[in-house]
């Protein structure tokens, strides 16, 4: 299953390198098919097409603040020119003069530039006039109108003149540097929460709550002053500005729903900081077995970063393939092949499945490292090379495993983007409270799912490692165990579950405000929420693979404990493997659970013995 998908999105990227053409994206093109800054292939039918662009690598709209709609299409004509007009020039003379002194003709290629002024085509081959001042924009080269009045024209012929796809394209290639600049700094950051956690004291952690809960609000707070600021804003007339104000508006109240669910949690749990410390020393201790583990994400990072960036370059030559058609006039315009839309959904499926799996190899091989440690009598003598130990038995004999427990993952992800895509299409509907309400449920729905198949994964994943049986034999056992053991662990268990999901947001809150900060510069000219949405689920899944690794050390070592529960008995003839220290927490965690309980239930007895007591005088 997972080879006949793996070999359809090789053909996918084979089939996108020989259609697609990203130069046009990057570079732009002119009117009659020619991609600014290279050499180009003649089209059949088009003159003017086929030209060497080598010194002129900018585009330059001849009419930019004079267009003409024709049909359903704005009509504009586009040259390649090797600078932009900086001043406004006013007649056909000062066009000539322009070309002459800095060899950029501002006229379509067949004029030449002695003709500009004598030519009786003169008016219909060349720019209207005057010609704005204008000014290469760092947006794929083009030349960007410095007039008021245009600018705003310009804006709309750029970006709005082009389907949705091509536009999540522009402003994913528009913000690239600022996209690997927040990328680098989610890697920082998960870095940094990584190492906390490994030298982690109670300290730290009233430290680290105490910037989660900051982080939350401030990030929240800017998402309200930039929503406040959009709807202030004279230039709201550009469609690329209505979508980033929706967008930030979604993001506002998102991030206060979370915001508020986060800060009750943290409240209610507050009282559980001690233990979550003690908690996490033992991992540590169970980690200085197998030190090595803390650099497992790093492998794990560089082959994400890997695919993440073939799986855009191949987005964006799917973007861009298209079939040459000439128009009237000799010029060229791109038709997108058919299927293209078909492939592009089914790229985002092998995005999701792909990672999945990458992230999957990752915790099959730190829950085969942590067992092969646990399961070994002599405490003072760790095995060697468990991690290579554990990379070996994984990619030789339980492959399977987690292909089937990231297509599992997949496969209930898929239906959440689908529901939450098509509540977002009810939205615009003023009749479909009832549907939309229904397709929240659903999402909810897909949400808890996806939470409880995570977790299963993980421990089904641990099982493996212990028994070395398949997927589905592995899950069936490891639910079994852990529902007949989960009163020694799982408040604990959960707690600390909560406080590495903390970090992981941590690290989105402050990779989110970089992005705010950085995109909101170029509001104008980039439709910056799919970019964002981008970099928060980047950083997410930086954050993840990084403290995942004590995620995975934690379950897999409670998976182990009951195990070690379930075929020992503490006698000299079955010995436990755990070390005392272990079973000491274990134990007084429970104790503390099992008082807090009796002193409920005593406070409850009470409460029913003072409401039924007869009244003595």
């Amino acid at each position: 299953m997972h080879c006949l998908g793996a070999e359809y999105l090789v053909f996918i990227m084979g089939y996108s390198v020989v259609a697609g053409a990203t130069g046009r994206l990057l570079f732009g093109y002119d009117s009659f098919g020619n991609v600014c800054g290279k050499k180009n292939s003649p089209v059949e039918g088009a003159p003017l097409s086929g030209q060497d662009m080598t010194l002129k690598k900018h585009v330059f709209f001849m009419n930019s603040c004079n267009l003409e709609v024709k049909g359903t299409r704005l009509n504009r004509m586009a040259l390649c020119v090797s600078n932009c007009p900086e001043e406004q020039l006013d007649s056909l003379e000062e066009v000539q003069l322009f070309a002459n002194t800095s060899g950029s003709f501002l006229c379509v290629y067949s004029l030449n530039s002695f003709n500009y002024t004598h030519s009786p085509k003169a008016d219909s081959l060349c720019p209207r006039l005057p010609v704005p001042p204008s000014k290469s924009f760092p947006l794929f080269n083009r030349c960007v109108p410095q007039t008021p009045e245009c600018y705003s024209l310009f804006a709309s012929v750029l970006i709005n003149d082009v389907d949705t796809l091509h536009r999540i394209l522009s402003g994913i290639m528009s913000g690239r540097d600022t996209i690997l600049g927040l990328c680098i700094l989610a890697l920082a950051l998960s870095l940094a929460m990584m190492f906390t956690f490994r030298f982690i004291t109670t300290l730290l952690v009233h430290i680290f709550i105490s910037l989660v809960i900051l982080g939350l609000l401030f990030v929240c707070g800017v998402l309200w002053w930039l929503y406040y600021d959009y709807t202030n804003d004279l230039s709201i007339e550009l469609d690329t500005e209505r979508e980033n104000m929706k967008c930030v508006l979604g993001f506002a109240i998102v991030s206060t729903g979370i915001t508020a669910v986060l800060l009750i949690l943290i409240f209610v749990l507050r009282k559980r900081i001690k233990l979550t410390v003690e908690l996490f020393q033992i991992t540590n201790k169970a980690i200085s077995s197998a030190p090595f583990l803390l650099f497992q994400p790093l492998w794990t990072f560089a082959i994400l970063i890997f695919f993440w960036v073939l799986w855009v370059a191949v987005l964006l030559s799917l973007g861009t393939a298209g079939a040459a058609q000439v128009m009237e006039g000799g010029q060229v315009e791109y038709k997108p092949l058919s299927g293209i839309r078909y492939m592009w959904s089914y790229h985002l499926i092998g995005l999701i499945w792909t990672s999945e799996f990458i992230l999957a190899c990752q915790q099959m091989t730190i829950a085969g490292a942590v067992v092969t440690c646990y399961f070994n009598r002599s405490k003072n003598d760790p095995p060697d090379r468990p991690i290579l130990s554990s990379l070996s038995i994984l990619f030789f004999y339980h492959q399977g495993t987690v292909v089937k427990g990231s297509f599992l993952i997949s496969v209930v992800r898929i239906p959440r983007i689908i529901v939450m895509y098509m509540q977002n299409a009810l939205k615009e509907q003023q009749h479909g409270a009832l549907s939309r309400y229904l397709f929240r449920c659903c999402y909810c729905c897909f949400w808890c799912l996806d939470k409880y198949l995570l977790h299963l994964n993980q421990n089904a994943y641990t099982t493996t490692a212990i028994n070395g049986t398949d997927f589905c034999t592995s899950a069936k056992d490891a639910f079994k165990i852990l529902s007949k053991n989960s009163s020694h662990f799982t408040s604990i268990n959960c707690f600390g579950d909560f406080i590495i999901f903390l970090g992981k947001v941590l690290v989105v809150c402050f990779t989110v405000f970089g992005g705010l900060m950085a995109f909101n510069y170029n509001r104008a000219f980039q439709v910056w929420a799919v970019p964002l949405l981008l970099v928060a689920f980047f950083a997410y899944l930086v954050a993840h693979s990084f403290l995942s690794v004590f995620e995975t050390v934690l379950d897999a070592l409670f998976l182990c404990f009951a195990v070690d529960l379930e075929t020992n008995d503490g006698s000299s003839e079955k010995p436990y493997f755990m070390d005392q220290e272990f079973l000491s927490f274990v134990k007084r965690s429970n104790k503390l659970n099992n008082t807090r309980a009796q002193q409920d239930k005593h406070s409850l007895r009470n409460e029913e013995g003072t409401e039924l007591q007869a009244i003595v005088r």
